[in-house]
C-alpha cells in the first residue's frame, strides 16, 4: 500500500495518509516525534477495522442503535458484511474502514486530494443508497494539518450527513496524567449504557483540566464554529479545530492508553436513524472542514 507523505514547507511537521487503505490519516510528526496514537497499526485497521491515527468515519460516525433507518420515505436495511459492529452487535464507524477504492486526483508536496465515487459501488450503495462523490482534501501548512471533506450528489437525491473523524492524539514523553485538556462550551448528551444518547443533555461551560486518570467516552452537540479543543502538556500543544460543518463531537480517551481524541462529528451519535441532520443537495457540495494544529514545543 502506498504511503502519502505531506511536508510543512515551513517547518518541520509532516503527515502521511494511505489512499488505498480508506485514506487514513497514518502520521502527524514534528522533528520526527510522533503525535498520533498508533494503537494497534496500520495493519490491524485494514484487516480488523481496529481504529488508529486519524480514520475517517463515514456514512455515519460512532454507532447505529440498529440495522436500519428511514430517509423521506425509503427504509434501508445495512447489507450483511457492508459494515463492523461494537461488542454489543451495535454498527459502529459506517463502511469505509480501509476501504481500497480512493482515487488519488490531486497531490503536490504538501496537498493531496482523493475521491470516492458511491454512485459505482452496489456494494455501498446496497447500505447508503445515496449516490454521491465523496472527496477528501488534506494539506499540510504553518504547522497545521487541514482535513477538508466535500460531499456531492450525482443524483436526484439529497445524502445525510452523518460522518465523522478518529483523531487519535497523544503527547511522547509527557506522563498522561499531566495532560491538560481544554474544551469549549457544549452541550454534553447523556448517553445509555450502549453508548447512545438519550433525550436528556446538559450545557457545560468552557473546561480546561487535567486528564489525570479520568476516561471519557463522551457524546456533545451545539459545538460552535470554529471551536477549539486542546491536549498540552511537557511545552507542547496540539490544537483541533471545529472550523465548519461539525456541530457535534465525541471525546474519547480510554483507559490504558495515552491517548485523547476529540472526534468532529456531523451529527450526533445514531443521528442517521434518530434524525437531526443536515443534508447535501442535489445540484450542491456539503463542505466539512476541521484543523489540527501543532504548536512548536516549548511555545
Amino acid at each position: 500500500m502506498e504511503i502519502v507523505t505531506l511536508r510543512d514547507p515551513s517547518a518541520p511537521v509532516e503527515a502521511q495518509f494511505v489512499p488505498g487503505s480508506g485514506m487514513i490519516g497514518v502520521s502527524l510528526t514534528d522533528a520526527g516525534v510522533q503525535l498520533l496514537g498508533q494503537r494497534r497499526g496500520l495493519d490491524a485497521y485494514v484487516a480488523d477495522g481496529k481504529t488508529m491515527g486519524i480514520p475517517l468515519l463515514y456514512p455515519w460516525a460512532n454507532r447505529l442503535s440498529g440495522t436500519t433507518y428511514a430517509v423521506d420515505d425509503e427504509t434501508v436495511t445495512l447489507a450483511p458484511n457492508t459494515f463492523r459492529t461494537d461488542p454489543n452487535g451495535l454498527p459502529i464507524h459506517g463502511m469505509l474502514a480501509a476501504y481500497p477504492g480512493w482515487r488519488v486526483v490531486a497531490q503536490t508536496d504538501d496537498e493531496l486530494t482523493a475521491e470516492v465515487d458511491f454512485g459505482a459501488d452496489a456494494d455501498l450503495l446496497a447500505s447508503f443508497p445515496f449516490p454521491h462523490l465523496l472527496a477528501l482534501t488534506v494539506r499540510l501548512s504553518e504547522r497545521t494539518l487541514t482535513v477538508r471533506t466535500a460531499v456531492t450528489p450525482t443524483a436526484g437525491k439529497a445524502v445525510p450527513l452523518c460522518y465523522g473523524f478518529h483523531p487519535y492524539l497523544q503527547l511522547p514523553g509527557v506522563p498522561r496524567t499531566e495532560w491538560i485538556i481544554e474544551t469549549p462550551p457544549l452541550q454534553h448528551l447523556k448517553l445509555d449504557a450502549h453508548g447512545l444518547p438519550t433525550c436528556e443533555s446538559t450545557s457545560q461551560q468552557a473546561v480546561t483540566e487535567p486528564l489525570g486518570d479520568k476516561t471519557f467516552d463522551d457524546g456533545y452537540d451545539q459545538v460552535p464554529g470554529g471551536a477549539v479543543f486542546a491536549v498540552s502538556g511537557g511545552g507542547r500543544r496540539i490544537e483541533v479545530r471545529f472550523d465548519q460543518g461539525y456541530p457535534a463531537a465525541q471525546v474519547f480517551a480510554p483507559p490504558g492508553e495515552d491517548v485523547v481524541c476529540f472526534e468532529p462529528m456531523a451529527a450526533p451519535t445514531d443521528a442517521l436513524r434518530r434524525g437531526g441532520y443536515r443534508v447535501a443537495q442535489p445540484g450542491d457540495s456539503a463542505v466539512a472542514q476541521f484543523s489540527i494544529r501543532v504548536g512548536s514545543p516549548n511555545v
